[in-house]
């Protein structure tokens, strides 16, 4: 009876949890919301459409809120489709990988080789390789209150602990060959070879946005460099320096976009947005927010963990 009893309970309990979670929307038993990409993907518009891309969070090959894979997906989509007319980059970022904005900048420069055109809105930040992506833009407009900017290169950061690790007695070694192989290892010191080889790829990024930045924005190379020096702009700097073409409301592009392009009238606009798809464990953990009770205890917000798993060289602002 004692045992009947305990799985009757735990049997309650566990019911219990189900409804809570259904209530506030964890458990989806329509499955109306169970897609992989977001809430518009497989929408068809029927009419003439501008599509509203958001590139949000860090830009890497896949996040919380950011999947480089649906990112080019639906660049790909939109120019083979006759219905879409445009689109408009909603970027909030402080940037992320090299390989990553890149990739996605030259698949808007792909896109717009139909004819179509390319606008940009930074949200609350658009910085380095959010605004490295957002030079792909024909014009590129910003809410009052974003930070931009950032033009600059992460290409490595090296933890050296040897001292520490030998001060308590341990030992750690990497056999390698090729004297540069460990390079990076908290186990090794940093040479000066190492740091030149790591300077040489922060150098070649670095040109490789400058010249996008001088070329998109129409600025001589010799003018262009100054502003990057990897600080952040305020909206109103950046219109100064030449970086941005406007400061104003989301309204306020629509109609200047639609006064610039009288063909566009009849458009409607449709929003695609990434957002990864959670397991119902996750969706619990998130509902209860124990997710940052974990970040307090850590003392490192979550955007950051991403931040800190990110390979190779960075357009990122931190």
């Amino acid at each position: 009876m004692k045992n009947n009893e305990k799985k009757n309970k735990g049997l309650g309990a566990f019911i219990i949890l189900v409804v809570i979670a259904a209530s506030i929307g964890i458990v989806n038993f329509c499955f109306k919301n169970n897609r992989k990409s977001d809430r518009f993907s497989n929408v068809t518009p029927r009419k003439n459409y501008v599509a509203v891309l958001h590139v949000e969070g860090t830009i890497q090959p896949e996040g919380n809120s950011y999947n480089q894979e649906w990112i080019l997906e639906n660049i790909r989509k939109f120019k083979n489709d006759s219905k879409n007319k445009g689109i408009i980059l909603f970027i909030n970022s402080p940037g992320g990988t090299v390989y990553e904005a890149d990739e996605t900048y030259l698949a808007l420069q792909d896109y717009k080789t139909s004819g179509k055109k390319v606008y940009a809105y930074f949200g609350s930040m658009a910085a380095s390789g959010g605004y490295y992506i957002g030079c792909a833009a024909d014009k590129i407009y910003a809410n009052r209150n974003t930070l931009t900017g950032s033009i600059g290169v992460i290409a490595g950061q090296f933890l050296d602990i040897t001292e520490f690790l030998e001060d308590h007695g341990i030992y750690y070694e990497t056999i390698h060959a090729g004297k540069n192989k460990n390079m990076g290892n908290y186990n090794e010191p940093v040479t000066e070879e190492q740091r030149q080889i790591m300077q040489s790829i922060a150098d070649e990024c670095y040109e490789q946005f400058t010249l996008i930045v001088s070329s998109s924005r129409h600025i001589p190379y010799k003018e262009v460099l100054p502003l990057c020096d990897g600080r952040i702009y305020t909206a109103t700097q950046a219109l100064n320096n030449g970086l941005i073409d406007g400061v104003g409301s989301w309204h306020d592009l629509l109609v200047e976009i639609e006064e610039e392009n009288p063909e566009l009238s009849d458009c409607i606009t449709v929003e695609y947005s990434y957002e990864k798809e959670k397991s119902f464990f996750e969706r619990f953990v998130s509902a209860v927010k124990l997710d940052r009770k974990a970040e307090s205890l850590a003392g490192i917000p979550s955007v950051m963990w991403e931040e800190m798993n990110l390979k190779g060289p960075l357009y990122l602002y931190r």
